[in-house]
């Protein structure tokens, strides 16, 4: 999951982006803050509790609605934090009189405009994306590399859709198969060996990881394709036969050159990086 800061009027709301599903969750306690404007946070928590347990109460689904993630909070640890998706929160702050509301009903549509938008034209986000690499000083070849793999993943994905698996967990697990398989570590331990906690993994891989990751996705999709594969059982044994795909060109390019292609290379910033930056930048 990505998490990320949005700022409306000035007012900061924690988000967190889940890419299996493709969903924005934002904290409900920073939209009511705002609705309440409140200075106090504590106060902003307390006014929710209340609301929360009312709408309980009334037999609302708002509440249900709701999910709990970590997210960072005032003293720089996660905590785990009510959040919401746009659609949600649009209901919800029918339930908060404040003259806040209609400008936060609108920025909450933006949003979920702009993912119908990507929805609707996928170009739209890459290009958002493009433009985010560049900023933190991606070179043109790792970006072209990222945006062709992720474009191999979506493709994968969109079969997963079509064949009966869930997205999310079961995304997870056939995509932790597959990594384990092409590159001898989990994707946990791969991003530990990057020295990442809540950062994408494939915005901080070196040019070969991006290529071996899409050769295996690629070569999953193909083999699942050919024999139609549909349901977790038939899926796991396309992944696991497509990790070992990208397995074998990995090993053999490591012994020609000698050199580990899983890297703890990264791109985070300064001091948060304590090992060799990338030469890629």
């Amino acid at each position: 999951m990505k998490k990320d800061l949005a700022i409306f009027e000035g007012h900061k709301i924690r988000r967190i982006y889940d890419e299996p599903t493709q969903t924005w969750w934002f904290s409900v306690v920073d939209i009511i803050q705002v609705l309440t404007q409140q200075a106090d946070y504590k106060t902003a928590q307390n006014y929710w509790k209340v609301l929360k347990h009312r709408l309980s109460k009334e037999g609302s689904q708002l509440v249900t609605n709701c999910n709990r993630l970590k997210m960072p909070a005032a003293d720089g640890k996660n905590y785990l934090t009510e959040v919401a998706t746009a659609e949600t929160l649009l209901r919800l702050v029918q339930s908060v009189p404040s003259p806040k509301a209609e400008p936060i009903k609108l920025w909450l549509a933006k949003v979920g405009y702009e993912r119908m938008q990507e929805m609707a034209d996928p170009a739209r986000s890459l290009d958002r994306a493009r433009e985010m690499w560049q900023k933190h000083g991606r070179s043109e070849k790792w970006i072209q590399q990222r945006m062709t793999g992720q474009e191999t993943r979506n493709k994968l994905t969109d079969y997963w859709a079509g064949h009966e698996i869930k997205e999310g967990e079961e995304y997870a697990i056939l995509t932790n198969i597959i990594h384990q398989e092409w590159s001898g570590v989990s994707v946990k331990t791969h991003k530990d060996i990057k020295g990442l906690k809540t950062q994408n993994l494939r915005d901080h891989m070196t040019e070969a990881e991006l290529i071996f990751t899409a050769l295996a996705e690629l070569s999953t999709r193909q083999i699942a394709e050919s024999v139609d594969a549909t349901g977790m059982p038939q899926n796991k044994t396309a992944a696991k036969t497509g990790g070992r795909i990208a397995k074998k060109a990995r090993l053999e390019l490591e012994s020609k050159t000698g050199k580990k292609v899983v890297s703890p290379e990264n791109y985070l910033p300064a001091p948060l990086n304590q090992l060799p930056k990338s030469k890629e930048k």
